[in-house]
């Protein structure tokens, strides 16, 4: 969980914070600011919870400060782990100059022309993805048809030369791990809303970061409340979709 760290030990000022809300696919958490703040990130819930509830705190997560719901992003349950994630987006200082408003797709298909492109995480675009670059291997959990299972990321990722990583990785803690299996040449990314648009992870080793800011929290919880998608949070408003390069 190397970045993972790096990524908490490079927050600053602690906030109070006013919601966390789990909806059926993304988790947001709003801290305290003018104007509030909100981030998100996915709901990743386990399987099973035999060994006791997934979030141990429910029902009391407010009675925390931001930097101690952020921290839950080092736990071995996804699902807390999901608040730590969307916490730590509300938390984090983005640098919009140094952005560009340009979404993942766009910057996928204009690294992976013609080449060599794993994807990691079936995302609603990979179809797209496919007919742009020369060969494509798409790697996940619970595979969909023509996908790979993501068991062989180390059979995969060291043929890639672009390789596009989704932030829930962090969530899972297997960020390290696979950032590892790629090549030092290789054009890495990380997207998704969970994905932080940090230098953190330039500093391991990513060429960019396709993330999600949230401008206005209203229509993004209503949408989070109402078990939206994302592109549904997208059309409902409130988000700028920035790459970081």
């Amino acid at each position: 969980m190397r970045t993972v760290e790096a990524l908490l030990g490079g927050l600053g000022a602690d906030r109070g914070v006013r919601e966390v809300l789990i909806g059926s696919f993304w988790t947001a958490v709003v801290v305290d600011g003018d104007p509030p703040r909100c981030g998100l990130a996915s709901a990743l819930r386990p399987a099973t919870h035999q060994t006791g509830p997934p979030v141990v705190d429910a029902g009391a997560l407010l009675e925390r400060s931001a930097l101690e719901l952020a921290d839950l992003l080092r736990s071995e349950s996804t699902l807390e782990a999901s608040i730590g994630m969307a916490a730590l987006n509300a938390l984090l200082e983005v640098d919009e100059a140094a952005c560009r408003q340009m979404n993942a797709e766009e910057l996928i298909v204009e690294q992976a022309a013609g080449r060599r492109l794993a994807v990691i995480g079936h995302f609603p675009f990979v179809e797209r993805l496919r007919q742009a670059a020369g060969e494509c291997w798409v790697l996940e959990m619970r595979p969909r048809e023509g996908d790979l299972g993501a068991d062989r990321a180390a059979a995969v990722l060291p043929r890639a030369d672009v390789v596009a990583i989704t932030g829930t990785s962090l969530l899972n803690h297997t960020f390290d791990s696979l950032v590892a299996m790629c090549r030092q040449d290789a054009y890495v990314l990380a997207l998704g809303p969970s994905a932080p648009l940090s230098p953190v992870l330039l500093a391991a080793g990513l060429k960019a970061i396709c993330g999600t800011l949230v401008r206005d929290p209203r229509p993004v919880l209503r949408s989070v409340a109402q078990g939206a998608t994302f592109r549904q949070i997208k059309r409902g408003g409130g988000v700028r979709l920035l790459t970081l390069q």
